[in-house]
């Protein structure tokens, strides 16, 4: 008879599932010419070569030109071994959603699938998790082994603060990150003064964003008269969940929270996705990855 499953070798299962449907659907719909889920849209230098006519100006290489020996351009290729950080908020808001389905669950499997795809790729891959402070940081690495640790250790993960400070986490990255890296930035974005950090880290980083949300912070249940209970403050407050005005005050609050962060990322031309708790992701990955390799293939 054969064994039962541990959780963990059915969480991995149910990942590789996930992970199989990507890579075949991103490979078919760009009909075999798929090179990576990672592929980066960067440029590193590589050479300098005599000017040619036709040459753009801003390639010009005024340094080595200055030398009396002609005029030369630099070169560069593509960053051929892609570094990856996975930037996960694991504040208590990420605890809204359905059993099984929370934001944060749904983030914890969003990376579980990245990690093992990046192993099969042979692309380094590390995580940052974060509430307003750092609570979990594995260092980018290679291979299957690499991936499993990072699995465990990230849904084994209890978080110390239930605070939110998407600034902080963005700094501890920059901190960390001393060469451009693809970073994944996973959150319900429900915070604010964090748009000096995305900024920067849009600049120096080829930056994704990522954000979770749930229908439950959308339209809230009419209940009546109940305690609500904030996740973060701790704070307990009797509020009428039926009435008008506390129905269109939470689903502003809700739209404005949407809207700030992808005006941000427009604003930046950093690509976003929002990803909703009861939807399937894996389609939204899907055209996420079909996206960015085009996009690099015309560079």
């Amino acid at each position: 008879m054969k064994p039962a499953d541990s959780p963990f070798q059915h969480l991995v299962r149910k990942l590789r599932q996930m992970e199989i449907r990507i890579l075949k659907a991103v490979d078919a719909q760009l009909q075999g010419d798929f090179h990576s889920v990672f592929k980066g849209t960067g440029l590193e230098f590589d050479d300098v070569r005599l000017y040619q006519y036709g040459d753009e100006v801003r390639a010009i290489d005024w340094a080595v030109s200055s030398k009396g020996h002609g005029t030369f351009v630099k070169t560069y290729k593509e960053e051929r071994e892609q570094q990856v950080l996975l930037l996960l908020d694991v504040s208590a808001s990420q605890q809204v959603g359905a059993a099984t389905r929370r934001k944060i669950d749904v983030g914890r499997e969003i990376c579980g699938v990245l990690a093992l795809a990046a192993a099969r790729q042979d692309a380094q891959l590390g995580i940052l998790a974060f509430s307003d402070q750092k609570e979990m940081y594995l260092a980018p690495g290679k291979g299957i082994r690499h991936a499993y640790a990072l699995i465990k250790r990230l849904f084994d993960l209890e978080p110390r603060s239930r605070q939110t400070a998407v600034a902080a986490g963005i700094k501890q990255a920059l901190g960390l990150l001393k060469r451009r890296t693809i970073v994944l930035l996973i959150s319900d974005f429900i915070d604010a003064d964090y748009e000096r950090e995305l900024t920067m880290l849009a600049r120096k980083h080829d930056l994704v964003v990522l954000q979770l949300l749930d229908q439950r912070e959308r339209e809230f249940p009419p209940l009546g008269i109940i305690p609500l209970h904030d996740q973060e403050t701790g704070r307990t407050v009797w509020v009428n969940t039926s009435s008008a005005a506390f129905r269109a005050r939470y689903r502003a609050t809700y739209e404005q929270n949407r809207e700030q962060i992808g005006q941000i990322c427009r604003r930046h031309r950093t690509e976003y996705l929002s990803i909703a708790t009861d939807t399937d992701f894996v389609p939204q990955l899907v055209n996420l990855f079909r996206r960015r390799n085009q996009r690099g293939g015309r560079g």
